[in-house]
Order: C-alpha cells, then sequence, then structure tokens
C-alpha cells in the first residue's frame, strides 16, 4: 500500500509501496502526483527498471523532450540522458560533468521542463560503505516565501535572462567541452523568464532564478542589476531550503524543475563508477 514519507526538510519525501515496473492504476498514479506536487521532490527505493519501463512512468507525466546534447543520450533511447563518469572505447558513456552548479534544468528553454526523472543504475560508494555523488535540492518555494516583503515587492514583475550558454561554458571539474555546434546555438538562444513564477499546477509562487543559467534581470544592467541578482541567487540555496539526496542502486527520484533547483555533489572519480538515466518531462511557458 503507498505510504508517504516526508524527509523533514523544507521538500523532499520517500514514497513506499509501489512497484514503478507495473503498470499503475489512476488511484496510485494520481497520489504520486499529489504527492510531487506537494513535496517538489519524491523517491522510490528499489525499483529494477528497464529503460522501456523508465519511460513509459516517465510519459504518464506528459511529453518527454529529447535533450540538445543527442551525444549524451543512452542508444536507442533519445528520451534518456545519461549522466555518468564511466567511459567505454575511449567515449564517456553521458554527461561527466552534469549539475556542477545550481540549476533547473531546461530553464533555458521558451518552454523550461516540468520534471526530471532520475533513476540510479550505478552509484559510487566510498571505502567506509558509505553512498557518493549525493544531489542538493532547494526549494524555490519556500525560497519565495521566506523573502522580506519589500523584495517580493521589487521584484514582482522583474524578468530574468537564462542563457544555455552560459552554463555550458562554465569551470568544469572534467576540463572544456567541444564548441556548440550552430544547431545547438539554433536551439537554445537566450530567453527571458519571470524572476518570480507561478507553478502551473498548484499556484504557488518560486523563485526563478539559478547561478548556472540565469545571466542577469532583463533591463537592469550594471551593478544595481548585478547585486540583485546575487542576492536572490545567495537567498535561494541556504541549507534551510535544501534537502539532500543520498543515492541507493534502483532510486528513482523525481523532481520539480519549476519548484526547486539542484546541485551535483562531485566527490567520487574513477575507478568508482556512477550510472544514472534521466527523463525530462515537457513543461509549459513560465507566468
Amino acid at each position: 500500500m503507498l505510504r508517504i514519507e516526508p524527509s523533514g526538510a523544507a521538500l523532499g519525501a520517500e514514497i513506499v509501496g509501489v512497484d514503478l515496473s507495473k503498470t499503475l492504476d489512476d488511484a496510485t498514479f494520481d497520489a504520486i502526483v499529489a504527492a510531487y506536487h506537494e513535496h517538489e521532490v519524491v523517491f522510490f527505493r528499489g525499483q529494477t527498471l528497464t529503460p522501456e519501463q523508465h519511460i513509459a512512468f516517465s510519459r504518464r507525466f506528459g511529453e518527454l523532450e529529447l535533450h540538445v546534447r543527442a551525444d549524451r543520450c543512452r542508444p536507442g533511447y533519445p528520451e534518456l540522458f545519461v549522466v555518468s563518469n564511466v567511459i567505454e572505447n575511449g567515449k564517456p558513456i553521458g554527461s561527466q560533468d552534469a549539475g556542477l552548479f545550481w540549476h533547473s534544468d531546461l530553464c533555458y528553454m521558451a518552454e523550461p521542463s516540468r520534471g526530471s526523472i532520475f533513476y540510479a543504475r550505478e552509484v559510487p560508494i566510498a571505502d567506509d560503505g558509505r553512498p557518493l555523488g549525493d544531489t542538493l535540492f532547494a526549494s524555490a518555494t519556500a525560497a519565495y516565501n521566506a523573502l522580506p516583503d519589500s523584495t517580493k515587492q521589487r521584484i514582482a514583475g522583474l524578468k530574468a535572462v537564462n542563457s544555455y550558454e552560459k552554463g555550458y561554458y562554465r569551470d568544469r571539474k572534467s576540463g572544456g567541452r567541444p564548441p556548440l555546434t550552430e544547431e545547438q546555438k539554433r536551439r537554445t538562444p537566450d530567453i527571458e523568464h519571470p524572476v518570480v513564477r507561478t507553478h502551473p499546477f498548484t499556484g504557488r509562487q518560486c523563485l526563478f532564478v539559478n547561478e548556472g543559467y540565469t545571466s542577469a534581470i532583463a533591463g537592469m544592467d550594471g551593478p544595481d542589476g548585478e547585486t540583485l541578482l546575487n542576492t536572490l541567487l545567495e537567498h535561494a540555496t541556504q541549507q534551510r531550503f535544501i534537502y539532500r539526496h543520498r543515492w541507493r542502486v534502483g532510486d528513482l527520484l523525481i523532481w520539480d524543475n519549476c519548484s526547486t533547483q539542484h546541485l551535483a555533489v562531485p566527490d567520487y572519480e574513477l575507478p568508482r563508477r556512477r550510472v544514472m538515466e534521466r527523463a525530462t518531462v515537457r513543461g509549459s511557458r513560465p507566468f
């Protein structure tokens, strides 16, 4: 029987009693969606899923995105973006440097994704048995709610510039990336979105800026805009807004890209292997 166990942090909950390799009835799926909207990050332990089962479950949330980095998707499954440090035949099997800064997936698109559905196939383990490669999630809802009223009034109606190119070329642990192709640039021009976004399902207000891809406050050139943006970025990732997920093999975790941002913890390297696969649910234009 389905059971919800909140993490005790500002966001996050475990859903117990569900086998995602089976086709779920509508009532069970609706309960999962309700928990997802309430807790912003939900996860299931001990799942054994084929790529087809991962995709089928993910599609119940909506149409799936095909990632702009097709070279880092699972062969034969363009819906599954691979995050991994593994090298095979001299080539990486996935993105080696994904998530090394606070960000919200696809915030640089005209219609940012609704959510990401991440499955842990291999998790690096420390010599003492601890899992490595944790992910931090910050609640953009809690961050907005905690802003002073004066700041809420100041940022009401403002827009922020989100840039895929900014995030792509940030300093990376693993070194440089190949230059973006003209097709990739064409698909990801800079885009403006509201600084305060209304969640399309819950109606909650979310602080929709992040250090990875937000490059400026639109119409605020110079130090005033830079200071405001930096203040919001520092506020959004305070410890009181964060849930830290410690991965286990077989975890399937869903996060809300409207109401959260996340950060990978790169505390492992080969020969400790990490293999994760992400399906990304298409979203809607922010308002």
